[in-house]
């Protein structure tokens, strides 16, 4: 007879494959209420996947699962949400429905299962009840406006605003971070430690290390879907974690290359961009990594989209390689005229989800492998992208697996990888290292620095202030829509960037 263990979520022997991919081997997890657990592992570790069967969107998995010591039936999200687990997942876009209000979204349960025969909706009383679980968690989003007018970090907020309003035991975030503010963060972490406080157990996964010891009392790591190691948080140093995580020491996580930086490539003059960009002058020269750093809404994402003609609004001069003709208005002339964007929401923009690997590496150069009229030199195609995908170590069982069911450090490397067989010559690169792990990171950082060593002048935007000093060469900081400062990274550090980002200095 199995004793009853109060207050526990155990999963055991959890197996789960996929067409060509074992995803999960025996993996063993076990969460307690009342207490924040961290969940780690490489890109492709299978830490989503596992949470993924939790939550029932899996169900032809082999092992059990026992919750308080009663064994689980979990095959369906309904199961789960009965059982009082909740998942806020990673990919916000794909649990929001655009078209609906954000009051709508945040109430979807309840209009769902709550209705009993009912055909009408009291649409004052919905919404004043949204607006009311918005406003106790601080989340300044109004309840009427339309998810697909929110902005990436506004949607990751009614995600979790909607799972905190339903009653639940255990809570998933998946990557709940990655779109935040550091001020959006502290307020996360402050709703995340009253649910701690009600007795709620959460489930943190985060590539983030530094901010799982501000949140997280546990931590369990995972490596290529296997369980490796369960330990109190503050028993390990975040370099043994990487270790466990990466199955080897640490290399320099940053490239120490020596690159020719030539002459100006890009010049921008007075972009604007009417309640987004104001006046915006820069200019990158060839072999240079210029920095674009600034908090969440500063309007890099604005400025990136705008030099590659995916706003139709704005204006301004764009110069490169002495054209001053070459702002484009839309992304077919980006393309044309030599622009690459590795945009910040990789599934929604920057990858083909529902296409192969294979197909989403070779749709920008497709006319290379393409012979009169619409027919395709798929051999040829073939063996450019299986080369990309050696080149880039992007871990697939082959280049016609569907590039959704990979990881998300796998994606982001197609997302870049399409662009270097393109050849361009700026490349925009909005928040890269998004929701990848370090081992990821690390060959993302080595791509660019590749990148300049060609001659190539790429424009480096995030939020990270770590990684514009250890990759740039110059950094423009960005405040409201602005560029506030300009400086040499060699002579500045991460709290000047920081001073700048939050408008420190700002006239």
């Amino acid at each position: 007879m199995t004793e009853k263990q109060p207050g526990k979520l155990e999963m055991q022997d959890i197996s789960i494959a996929f067409p060509g991919v074992q995803a999960l081997k025996d993996m063993h997890f076990c969460a307690e209420r009342g207490r924040v657990h961290a969940l780690i592992g490489a890109n492709g570790a299978g830490k989503s996947t596992l949470m993924k069967i939790l939550g029932g969107a899996y169900d032809h998995y082999t092992g059990t699962i026992k919750i308080d010591g009663a064994a689980a039936a979990i095959r369906s999200p309904r199961n789960a949400k009965t059982l009082g687990i909740q998942v806020v997942y990673q990919e916000v876009d794909t649990a929001l429905i655009p078209s609906l209000s954000v009051g709508e979204n945040l109430m979807l349960e309840q209009l769902v299962h709550d209705m009993k025969g009912r055909h009408l909706v009291r649409w004052r009383t919905l919404h004043r009840s949204a607006q009311q679980q918005l406003d106790r968690l601080q989340v300044r989003v109004d309840s009427r406006k339309l998810v697909q007018d929110l902005t990436l970090a506004e949607k990751q907020m009614v995600l979790i605003a909607r799972a905190a309003s339903l009653e639940c035991r255990y809570l998933v975030l998946d990557e709940p971070t990655a779109p935040l503010s550091s001020a959006e963060t502290a307020e996360l972490f402050r709703l995340v430690r009253e649910l701690k406080a009600s007795g709620v157990g959460i489930i943190f996964i985060s590539h983030r290390l530094p901010e799982l010891y501000d949140i997280c009392d546990d931590i369990t790591i995972m490596r290529d879907g296997r369980f490796v190691l369960r330990e109190r948080l503050q028993a390990l140093r975040q370099e043994e974690i990487v270790e466990h995580m990466l199955g080897a020491r640490m290399e320099l996580q940053f490239p120490r290359s020596s690159r020719r930086i030539g002459e100006p490539l890009l010049e921008v003059r007075q972009l604007r961009d009417p309640g987004r960009l104001d006046a915006i002058d820069l200019s990158i020269r060839k072999g240079e990594i210029v920095g674009l750093a600034g908090l969440v809404g500063a309007g890099k994402t604005e400025l990136c989209r705008a030099l590659f003609g995916a706003s139709r609004t704005a204006m301004g001069e764009v110069v490169l390689d002495g054209r001053a003709s070459a702002r484009a208005r839309t992304p077919y002339q980006a393309v044309r005229r030599g622009f690459a964007l590795v945009p910040e929401e990789r599934r929604k923009e920057g990858i083909l989800v529902q296409e192969s690997v294979g197909a989403n590496l070779t749709v920008p150069t497709l006319g290379r492998y393409s012979l009169v009229g619409s027919w395709i030199r798929r051999g040829r195609e073939r063996r450019a992208a299986e080369a990309m995908i050696g080149r880039l170590g992007i871990k697939t069982p082959s280049a016609q697996t569907r590039a959704g069911n990979l990881s998300g450090g796998n994606q982001q490397k197609i997302a870049i990888g399409k662009w270097l067989l393109a050849d361009a010559a700026v490349y925009l690169f909005d928040e890269p290292t998004k929701g990848v792990d370090v081992g990821a990171k690390r060959d993302i950082f080595q791509l660019v620095d590749e990148l300049a060593q060609r001659g190539k002048c790429v424009l480096y935007a995030t939020s990270e202030l770590s990684e514009i000093v250890g990759i740039t060469d110059r950094v423009y900081v960005m405040y409201d829509g602005k560029i506030v400062k300009e400086l040499e990274t060699a002579a500045t550090t991460e709290e000047e960037l920081l001073f700048y980002s939050t408008g420190g200095g700002a006239t």
